[in-house]
């Protein structure tokens, strides 16, 4: 915030950083809060695919100059070719969540969409769902943006240790010591704050709530 740049300025940053290091992705993914033109044409520019989720009224079209949202359409399994605002042609997908619909746009720099069909999109998306679970549970869990300090170190040293946690989350879940994280998290704190509440009460009835029987005036 202090440099005056918004998330979308940190994003296309943050990409041309890592392709400097000799990154070579075969797709970048995201969610629809970066899924914004600038963002989608400095991807393409890189000569990379990308899979972003789009918001159901983005607009879209079948043929020139007949605008339509997405969720207007009627999208097949295998997707749907169209002309992405603004932007140019992609493939569109569509899910289901929660009896939620859920828009995709994929976008290969060959521009051949023939191969591309559920099975592969299905692929992309089990990816980008594992950086969606990363994401969650390094912030839900590991508090990784819950640090009380200021000075550059100490706030390194919050977030590699938020790391180290998810790392050792993960090594539990896959020997299967935990079968959830959330669930671990909830256990973990449970007896910590009842151990608390049972520790500080004793003797200090005065603080137990008063409940009195209500009068009709």
């Amino acid at each position: 915030k202090s440099e005056g740049k918004t998330k979308n300025d940190y994003f296309q940053d943050m990409l041309g950083e890592v392709l400097t290091w000799g990154l070579k992705p075969a797709f970048v993914t995201g969610d629809s809060w970066y899924s914004g033109v600038p963002n989608l044409k400095k991807v393409k520019n890189y000569q990379t695919g990308f899979m972003f989720s789009v918001e159901s009224n983005r607009a879209v079209s079948l043929e020139k100059g007949k605008l339509q949202q997405v969720q207007a359409l009627d999208v097949p399994d295998d997707g749907l070719e169209v002309w992405l605002k603004d932007f140019g042609k992609v493939k569109l997908f569509r899910t289901m969540l929660k009896d939620q619909q859920r828009h995709y746009v994929v976008y290969l720099p060959e521009g051949n969409f023939n191969y591309l069909l559920r099975k592969e999109f299905l692929s992309i998306h089990d990816h980008h769902w594992q950086i969606e679970q990363y994401h969650r549970a390094i912030k839900q869990v590991c508090h990784i943006e819950h640090f009380q300090v200021r000075n550059e170190q100490p706030i390194r040293n919050h977030i590699f240790a938020s790391i180290c946690s998810f790392v050792h989350l993960q090594k539990m879940q896959a020997a299967d010591v935990i079968s959830n994280v959330y669930k671990h998290q909830r256990v973990l704190y449970k007896g910590v704050v009842a151990g608390f509440i049972a520790t500080f009460s004793e003797g200090k009835s005065c603080l137990e709530p008063k409940f009195q029987n209500s009068v009709n005036a």
